[in-house]
């Protein structure tokens, strides 16, 4: 048997190929995330080079395929597949409607803004509402989801409860593995930024930076970019709104949540990592609904858990 698993992000690649690993049954091929029709040409043009098919993104993606070695099939051209398995729904590309479809959670969703609402009311394209519409295709088999919190959330915006699957996602559910690091800075306020302003959505960086000033209150601050920001802005802006604080644009986001004494973010998944690992939060969403959404700590067992559900199709 043959599986397809539609990568994007980094964080997605890394999640699909742990999945790909708990699947030896199948013939693995991986491909970046595409889109058909319009869209095609669209993406052709460039002008999605913001988001994860095009850009950075792409090309992150493709070195990640290319770097372990892993079967490439682009836009999944070179045949039929028996298991597709993807990180997004907002585009469901037409050669894949027949095949058996797994999607899993990513991460946090995006917030449910006006254009979700647009989305859902009026039927438009779900990419418009971002990660916020999430599972709402429902052109998939089974919906595989980090925690019985997210399980109700989708369950809430429409998702039909019989085909979700509460397995935990890979990359969020062992965080006490991240304790173990070399990163050698310990006891500071980390401060994750965003790549809003890259993906044309407006933020106030020096509102956000004195934020961060204030809750630091004199604790040593470090700024970890966002892997698809502008980083020698956001370095400008950080020597200019907080003198003396450290930053990085490279390096592992999650051992450097493992040494911090407080996380302040915004809308991001790095805020479950924190969580997980009983760190003071600092973020958009409530305490107790970080704490409810979190996703499963099982020890890394996710990526098998999902795999059986997998199978599972397969009678």
């Amino acid at each position: 048997m043959r599986a397809l698993y539609i990568c994007g992000s980094i964080n997605q690649t890394r999640m699909l190929h742990q999945v790909a690993r708990q699947l030896p049954q199948f013939e693995a091929y991986f491909t970046p995330y595409y889109c058909d029709g319009f869209k095609k040409l669209v993406c052709r043009a460039g002008l999605l080079d913001f988001t994860v098919m095009g850009g950075q993104f792409l090309q992150r993606t493709l070195t990640y395929l290319e770097t372990h070695r892993l079967a490439l099939d682009l836009e999944g051209r070179n045949g039929r597949y028996d298991l597709v398995v993807t990180c997004s729904d907002l585009i469901v590309p037409r050669n894949i409607l027949e095949t058996k479809l797994v999607l899993v959670q990513e991460g946090m969703t995006d917030p449910e803004t006006l254009s979700f609402h647009l989305v859902k009311v009026l039927k438009l394209p779900r990419w418009i509402a971002q990660t916020a519409a999430t599972g709402l295709s429902d052109l998939y088999d089974i919906f595989c989801v980090a925690s019985d919190g997210y399980r109700d959330l989708f369950i809430r915006k429409g998702v039909r409860p019989d085909k979700i699957r509460v397995t935990g996602i890979p990359n969020f559910d062992d965080c006490a593995s991240f304790l173990g690091n070399d990163f050698p800075y310990r006891d500071y306020v980390l401060v994750a930024t965003s790549d809003r302003r890259e993906t044309y959505n407006y933020e106030n960086r020096k509102r956000f930076i004195h934020k961060a000033n204030g809750i630091a209150d004199g604790r040593r601050i470090i700024f970890k970019f966002h892997p698809n920001e502008n980083a020698e802005r956001a370095r400008r802006e950080v020597e200019r709104y907080s003198p003396g604080a450290l930053s990085f644009s490279d390096g592992n986001t999650d051992h450097m949540i493992a040494n911090c004494k407080a996380l302040v973010t915004r809308f991001s998944s790095v805020v479950y990592v924190a969580a997980a690992l009983d760190k003071e939060v600092h973020c958009d969403l409530p305490a107790d609904e970080v704490k409810r959404l979190l996703p499963l700590q099982n020890g890394g067992r996710s990526a098998a858990n999902i795999a059986n559900e997998c199978l599972a199709l397969f009678g």
